[in-house]
């Protein structure tokens, strides 16, 4: 009798214990990220570009992220992944002592690039390194001054970064993304008084939020 009870107790023990393979990256993945760019503030080319002095530069802003991505390639431990994001952000800053002759600005930059990605993983985690190439806008206006034709120029940009996805819940996980833009340098007919156009510039966003699937 005693043998007859353990055998139960095992036997509905069982799928408890039970070890199921994790499941696979993917099949798609949608990600909503909140950013935060650091707009170079010490770049002199960059001021001169816009008419602009150093301390009228803005520095750090805020920005959304969304990207969309699709695995259709699993190979030993690397999941490829396919896909893209647009991303918009915005920086500005008033001085702080009027007295100084420096003027207030803002700055934005958007994005829209494709993306390939190597992940590391299963479905319930992983992470991944992944670039891309894209076009960008860039613009930088000081109060009191007319946005430039360099502020709506479309520059191509490559782009490359890291990430990972925790999945808490089946479909919904935290995920965080850090992301290098590198813009190539703008006309300089487009820029401050036709001589001085966007330079070559690396700008650095680090993103966190949600992402779906």
């Amino acid at each position: 009798m005693r043998f007859v009870l353990v055998l139960l107790i095992l036997t509905a023990a069982s799928p408890v214990y039970a070890q199921e393979p994790p499941p696979k990256i993917g099949p798609y993945v949608i990600d909503f990220h909140v950013t935060v760019p650091r707009f170079p503030a010490d770049d002199p080319n960059l001021a001169a570009s816009r008419g602009m002095q150093l301390g009228e530069l803005p520095g750090v802003g805020i920005g959304l992220q969304l990207g969309a991505h699709v695995y259709p390639l699993r190979w030993k431990v690397i999941t490829f992944g396919i896909g893209g994001e647009v991303a918009s952000t915005r920086a500005s800053q008033t001085p702080l002592d009027t007295t100084t002759g420096l003027r207030s600005s803002t700055e934005t930059f958007q994005t829209l690039d494709g993306d390939l990605s190597f992940n590391f993983g299963t479905g319930n985690g992983w992470s991944y390194i992944s670039g891309g190439l894209g076009q960008s806008i860039r613009s930088l206006v000081p109060a009191g001054q007319d946005p430039l034709p360099a502020d709506s120029e479309h520059l191509r940009t490559v782009h490359y970064g890291v990430g990972a996805r925790w999945f808490a819940k089946t479909h919904l996980a935290f995920s965080f993304d850090i992301r290098w833009y590198q813009m190539d340098p703008g006309s300089p007919e487009l820029g401050y008084n036709g001589a001085n156009g966007t330079p070559r510039t690396t700008l650095m966003i680090m993103g966190a939020g949600i992402s779906v699937r």
